[in-house]
């Protein structure tokens, strides 16, 4: 097995290589066989098929040999085995611990507690909303609680809210135990928060506030719009701190809080948009379906996990679509991605990729802070079919950059309600729009009138299920988050840090002194040229 390498993407003999041939063109790539024959399972049910994409057999000899110089699969391992791979804040990554024991037999002592620590956390929201459901946990006048709201941002609320969107369908028609309604509140506009509280009935909601550091702004400014509006609410006896559980870490200031129903637990060693299989989206989604959806969607996650171990591409479909992106990002040089769910349940997850994407391999330095010279993360985009058709497929098919696609879809309809129209049914219908969009993609079309002509050549992929069931889901959850790893691994950066994020909010604390938008403006100016000084740039390195 090889060890990681940690080399820039641009010191390989494979990327020298792949950047001397000419781009393969799907319009001649593409065939029945092909498009039959180019798949990966990727677990749960799902397959990931690639024959759309510009990948001819020299082409993927040579993603082949990228992976194995790059050490991808032994970086995989090292991090399951506790290796620190958050180089900038030297930390641990250890989200695949929440669904399962990893598929390496060199797990350490830390690990290995750790891994015992989120089975612990697991169980015990077995445990709390098994109470709930039961009603031997009632709000303080009573009442059952039927409402769960959660209060968080970014990776505390994406992943989680999709999660119970792509969800809702499935436990309403298969019965998929007690099911609570579900909110979220986010944005620290305040109408964000006013708008969700005015459909509830507080005597009935349980709310999840969602920090791991206990100290982010938003979620508390909007904690303490909601607390308000129970206390100032008249209803005779409601106590909020009945109404509030919390998800943190244990050393936040409000781990040993004594204004709050129930302390759930996260650590550094999870990112926020990875934490989805934690606490931060295992207890809203056990509160609202059920827990045994949440251990589907956990096993769903594993099986998926232990598929990206496979050091071999060709049956490895998190390291082929990550290969592929990093091909078309950096060597083609095409700068977005496009998710197209042909789902409408899936209705918010392109929202959670471009976070779980964009927030990870958006970087312009490598694991070791030394500049590189090559294009990382694309821009991430996407809304369901056949919406997105009708809005911004004019671009993909005829603009002058080209955007590579990836659909997703499902052979059965979740909710299992249809009929046919016209000959088909809507699903029938659905997915005929999904192969027609593939095809029209690839091949384009000739015409004498130049406005109507397709010049194609747009490469696609396609990741296809059977039905979204909360195994499936995991499985999809898990293979974009492997990806991510994947392509952080292929480009030499720190995949699991943020510090993009964090000089907006040293600002807007600042600027929270001021009053008026002149003042604002001003000490907006006089900050960055503060943070100028003391961070002069740095020059590349010959």
């Amino acid at each position: 097995m090889t060890t990681p390498q940690f080399i820039d993407l641009d010191r390989t003999r494979s990327f020298a290589e792949l950047a001397s041939l000419p781009i393969p063109e799907v319009s001649r790539l593409l065939d029945p066989q092909r498009l039959s024959e180019k798949n990966i399972p990727a677990g749960a049910g799902l397959v990931y098929y690639y024959g759309a994409m510009p990948v001819d057999d020299q082409l993927a000899a040579l993603l082949q040999q990228l992976a194995d110089e790059s050490g991808c699969i032994a970086s995989y391992r090292s991090l399951v085995s506790g290796a620190v791979m958050n180089t900038g804040e030297s930390r641990m990554v250890l989200h695949h611990l929440t669904r399962g024991t990893p598929g390496t037999e060199e797990e350490s002592t830390d690990t290995a507690a750790k891994r015992a620590f989120y089975l612990e956390q697991t169980d015990r929201i077995r445990e709390f909303s098994r109470k709930v459901h039961a009603g031997e946990v009632r709000g303080s006048t009573g009442k059952h609680f039927d409402t769960v709201v959660q209060i968080g941002i970014g990776g505390s609320d994406l992943g989680p809210r999709a999660l119970c969107l792509a969800l809702n369908g499935y436990a309403g028609v298969h019965g998929r135990g007690p099911v609570m309604r579900t909110a979220f509140i986010s944005n620290v506009d305040p109408d964000d928060a006013a708008g969700v509280l005015s459909t509830l009935d507080l005597e009935r909601t349980l709310f999840i506030l969602v920090t791991k550091s206990g100290t982010t702004q938003e979620t508390l400014t909007n904690y303490e719009l909601v607390m308000r509006r129970m206390r100032t609410s008249g209803i005779a006896g409601i106590d909020p701190a009945a109404h509030l559980c919390v998800v943190t870490s244990e050393t936040s200031p409000l781990a040993q809080s004594r204004e709050v129903l129930q302390a759930f637990f996260i650590d550094d060693y999870i990112g926020g948009r990875f934490s989805s299989c934690s606490a931060v989206g295992g207890l809203v989604i056990s509160l609202a379906f059920g827990h045994e959806t949440f251990l589907e969607l956990l096993a769903g996650s594993h099986e998926a996990d232990q598929l990206a171990f496979n050091e071999d591409i060709t049956h490895n479909a998190a390291l082929m679509d990550a290969l592929i992106g990093v091909y078309l990002r950096t060597i083609a040089g095409y700068p977005a991605a496009a998710v197209l769910p042909y789902s409408q349940a899936l209705s918010r997850f392109p929202a959670h990729l471009q976070q779980l994407d964009m927030e990870s391999n958006g970087k312009r330095v490598n694991r070791f802070g030394e500049p590189i010279s090559y294009p990382t993360g694309p821009i991430i985009f996407g809304e369901p079919g056949t919406n997105g058709q009708h809005s911004f497929y004019q671009l993909l098919h005829q603009g002058t950059d080209i955007i590579p696609l990836q659909f997703i879809a499902f052979r059965q309809s979740q909710m299992e309600y249809d009929c046919s129209i016209s000959g088909s049914t809507s699903q029938e219908k659905l997915l005929a729009n999904l192969a027609a969009q593939i095809v029209a993609f690839a091949v384009g079309r000739s015409h004498s009138d130049h406005n109507r002509q397709f010049p194609g050549n747009r490469p696609s992929s396609l990741i296809l299920g059977e039905q979204l069931t909360p195994r499936s889901l995991g499985a999809l959850l898990a293979h974009y988050e492997n990806k991510v790893m994947f392509q952080g691994f292929l480009w030499n950066i720190n995949s699991f840090d943020q510090e993009g994020v964090q000089l907006g909010k040293v600002l807007t604390e600042a600027l929270l002194s001021k009053t008026s938008t002149d003042a604002l403006l001003s000490c907006c100016y006089d900050l960055m040229k503060q943070e100028g000084q003391k961070n002069p740039p740095r020059e590349k390195e010959v």
